[in-house]
């Protein structure tokens, strides 16, 4: 932010402010909105779309803004733009295409959906963030390749708690010191929420029971982690993460950890349950040089080995915004993956399951999500929960049973299955002509 308010108030001065399209008008969104009408000088948000045109209207409407176009065509979305008139419509590819759109910010949660938007901004070249963790942890390393090679950046979101830790891991590693797991502090783990139990807290916050249930049972830190492991190339300890329970200062635990245990996984992504400060996040890093253990002493992080670092806070809705200038302005993703993906989320029983069930959607009644480090997925031929949605059991599932490829039936003709296809070929291949059909899926 110390860069970017200088060169957002530049582009204010100018009278050329990024202007940003939003897809995706839920809670998160609308909150997005607000904070860019209201807060953000050298910004403007110009269209927004929802596939219910209801929400669409209210990311305006709650932000104060009453005079906005209901568009149904590109050239009157782009009329809009050209006019400085801001728009609404339930056609996100409008957006996609529209002239005068520097950036999109894409918040629908959904996999599918957000894949077909995103393919479809990256071919238009338009820069995205993403506020869709569910859709970065399955298929982002694929999106990331294709958005390089159209020239555009395709990025996680600063605020949510992958965007924080990456902010913290890049300072730790411009001290010169070794990052060697990245963590995020919970203040609730358990697997067996559903949407029912959720029901009073969601509506207390008006949130979705969904949305709120997949904080709750674990999916949603599974995906922020796996985002995280794949931007750093770390892995995970165990199946699920190791997940202490730790009610004193997160500083405290650094002596939980092996050194030597986390160097030979080239770091790893972990959380903990009811550390302070919550609900922020931590790195904790290494050295092996005796004067930066001295001066790190000297300034009270202690004798090592392992030295913790924190941010007390996420701010998910004041701090999407600046990710979308750091795109525009710069060229920088606060996160994204670095190469093959090293960490997924599979699907795991929420409940016993019957053959003939079809999966429910995230934070759902019957399944919910952990990490494993990709070898283990691959090998055992694991189904990760962001393509489960839809699915049909072939077998009896146990509760806590992990699900396979084979016990399902995977809905016909969704391009987030041929995204997944994609990015496996891609990745297993070492030929550069088998890697350079990328996008061709």
């Amino acid at each position: 932010m110390i860069i970017l308010d200088k060169a957002l108030a530049a582009r204010e001065e100018a009278g050329r402010p990024v202007r940003v399209g939003l897809i995706g008008a839920g809670f998160m969104g609308r909150g997005v909105a607000s904070q860019i009408i209201h807060h953000i000088p050298g910004m403007r948000l110009v269209a927004v779309a929802n596939r219910t045109l209801a929400t669409a209207l209210r990311a305006y409407t709650e932000a104060g803004v009453r005079d906005f176009e209901h568009v149904q065509t590109q050239e009157a979305l782009n009329h809009c733009i050209a006019t400085g008139k801001p728009a609404v419509t339930d056609d996100a590819t409008l957006l996609c295409r529209a002239e005068g759109i520097d950036v999109l910010i894409e918040a629908t949660g959904h996999v599918e959906f957000g894949a077909e938007v995103t393919t479809l901004a990256i071919e238009e070249r338009k820069h995205i963030v993403s506020m869709n963790a569910e859709l970065d942890g399955t298929v982002g390393p694929i999106l990331k390749v294709m958005a390089d090679r159209a020239g555009i950046v395709f990025s996680g979101c600063d605020g949510d708690q992958p965007g924080v830790q990456l902010n913290l891991y890049r300072f730790v590693k411009s001290l010169g010191l070794e990052p060697l797991l990245c963590g995020n502090i919970k203040s609730l783990q358990d697997r067996y929420r559903n949407p029912t139990t959720q029901a009073a807290f969601a509506k207390r916050w008006g949130q979705s029971a969904e949305m709120v249930t997949s904080f709750a049972d674990g999916t949603k830190i599974s995906f922020e982690q796996a985002i995280v492991a794949n931007a750093t190339g770390m892995q995970v300890a165990k199946r699920g993460m190791l997940g202490y329970e730790f009610t004193g200062h997160v500083d405290e635990m650094t002596g939980r950890y092996d050194v030597d245990e986390l160097r030979a996984l080239g770091g790893i992504v972990d959380y903990v349950v009811g550390a302070k400060p919550g609900p922020g996040v931590f790195v904790f890093a290494t050295t092996d040089e005796p004067l930066q253990k001295h001066h790190l002493n000297l300034y009270k992080l202690g004798e090592g080995p392992l030295y913790s670092f924190y941010t007390p806070y996420h701010l998910v809705i004041f701090e999407v915004a600046l990710s979308a200038a750091r795109a525009v302005l710069f060229g920088d993703a606060v996160i994204a993956a670095q190469g093959a993906p090293t960490v997924d989320v599979i699907t795991c029983a929420k409940t016993d399951l019957k053959a003939g069930d079809v999966i429910d959607g995230l934070g759902g009644y019957k399944t919910y999500g952990e990490c494993e480090n990709v070898e283990v997925v691959q090998a055992e031929n694991l189904l990760p929960i962001g393509l489960a949605i839809g699915c049909q059991l072939k077998r009896d599932i146990t509760r806590d049973e992990v699900l396979t490829y084979a016990d399902v039936e995977v809905p016909a003709g969704r391009l987030s299955d041929r995204l997944r296809a994609e990015q496996e070929a891609y990745f297993a291949a070492d030929e550069p002509e088998a890697k350079s059909r990328v996008g061709q899926c």
